[in-house]
């Protein structure tokens, strides 16, 4: 049975989850999509090595994937999700230390697993209850909004902080310098993770949910997988996340092109980037609303098409430092599509007919699948990026991207048709 409409639950219970579900990924994703640059820079690795250092997260979540969603329907949230923040935050820590590359690649596999086998999960089964059975848009707008909020504040914080400590034009600074400037980001960063986590283990309470369906006793149990696979949905649902999180991660190239096409220095190359993430939170509330008024689907294909049309743009090389206005409505056309299609994808599950009380088998179950980016989008991009003509690896990075966004449409689409007739 699914859950009883009528429950409402507390607004600060997804305020929290809005701060724990970004605080954990700002360490191994946001600091270095905002500061992608100096990041390169001071850990001396150019974008092929970062890709490989997100492939080894991937794989890592892959089975994290798999054997986190069961845990999640066994384990109250607050408890996952505290301990994840903690371990993601002593990992931030390390970060600040500079390691080698082969040790960066040791602490993205330690991440892959404090961020998604005990956290992912757990937040989305807490995010869905909370939205009960006609907020479903509301709840994952609130939260994928939310947390474009949260990474915008945590990137606003790093560029003050990082500029505190360059007192001079950044391009007279030493390399020693930019790299001190950069250890106080992450370690500040590490400080507020602990905060959270404490916030979330000690405020977080239970969710009801109403249902009077029990899990099956045993932790890992094959048979909800069976149950979840005869669903035709989630087999759609899966390639949706996949190509949706494709479109997320190409986000990282924005502060590339505004380096090596726009010309920005690097402070305010990470400017465009946090201010990107100030409009996610618009986006997540405004399609959310929408999406509960019509339909989760529609508005995925709707997002999907946005961002294929704007990854097109960007492909065609139309858009350099002489057409500054273009580069602002194109990036926010992209901004719009990819933050539709993420904040929407898990709002599909009451749309899809899941039921509650397998909500984190089925998040794991789909998300084996539809984080694959997580392993080939790094490589692949970074790649892509680092032709020796940087405007041209752009170009066919963004070509590559308007690919994977029109099998979303396709797959939307289909999506859309199926959950209509069975509804």
């Amino acid at each position: 049975m699914q859950q009883d409409t009528n429950q409402k639950q507390p607004l600060y219970v997804i305020i929290l989850l809005i701060l724990a579900a970004e605080a954990v990924f700002i360490l191994p994703f946001v600091l270095q999509r905002i500061f992608r640059p100096t990041f390169l820079e001071t850990f001396d690795i150019n974008n092929e090595q970062i890709g490989y250092c997100f492939s080894v997260y991937g794989i890592i979540a892959l089975f994290s994937y798999l054997f986190g969603g069961p845990l999640a329907d066994k384990f109250h949230p607050k408890n996952l999700m505290s301990v994840a923040l903690l371990l993601t935050a002593i990992g931030g820590i390390y970060l600040s230390t500079f390691p080698s590359l082969e040790n960066l690649r040791w602490l993205y596999g330690y991440w892959g697993f404090t961020t998604i086998f005990l956290f992912w999960a757990a937040m989305i089964k807490a995010t869905r209850i909370w939205g009960g059975k006609n907020k479903q848009g509301i709840a994952f707008g609130f939260l994928d909004g939310g947390r474009g909020l949260v990474a915008a504040a945590f990137g606003s914080v790093g560029v003050v902080i990082f500029s505190l400590f360059i007192d001079v034009d950044i391009s007279e600074t030493s390399l020693a310098e930019r790299q001190y400037a950069f250890k106080q980001v992450i370690l500040t960063c590490s400080v507020i993770v602990v905060l959270i986590a404490l916030l979330v283990f000690l405020f977080l309470k239970p969710l009801k949910d109403n249902s009077n369906t029990k899990p099956n006793s045993s932790y890992f149990n094959i048979e909800n997988f069976k149950v979840l696979l005869k669903i035709p949905s989630i087999r759609l649902l899966a390639l949706i996340i996949l190509c949706a999180y494709t479109g997320y991660k190409a986000t990282d190239l924005f502060t590339l092109y505004a380096t090596d096409v726009m010309h920005y220095d690097a402070i305010k190359s990470a400017g465009v980037g946090t201010s990107l993430l100030y409009v996610r939170p618009v986006i997540g509330v405004i399609i959310g609303f929408m999406a509960d008024r019509t339909r989760a689907s529609l508005w995925l294909i709707i997002g999907f098409l946005l961002a294929t049309l704007s990854s097109i743009i960007f492909s065609l090389g139309i858009i350099d430092s002489s057409t500054t206005f273009l580069f602002i409505i194109n990036i926010l056309l992209m901004a719009i599509g990819v933050y539709s299609c993420r904040v929407l994808y898990f709002a599909t599950l009451e749309e899809a007919k899941i039921p509650i009380v397998l909500t984190g088998t089925a998040v794991g179950l789909v998300s084996i699948a539809g984080y694959t980016p997580d392993i080939f989008s790094g490589p692949m991009f970074g790649i892509l990026v680092d032709n020796p003509d940087k405007v041209a690896g752009l170009q066919n990075a963004f070509l590559v991207l308007s690919g994977f966004s029109l099998v979303g449409v396709v797959a939307s689409f289909w999506f859309y048709i199926i959950s209509k007739t069975k509804n």
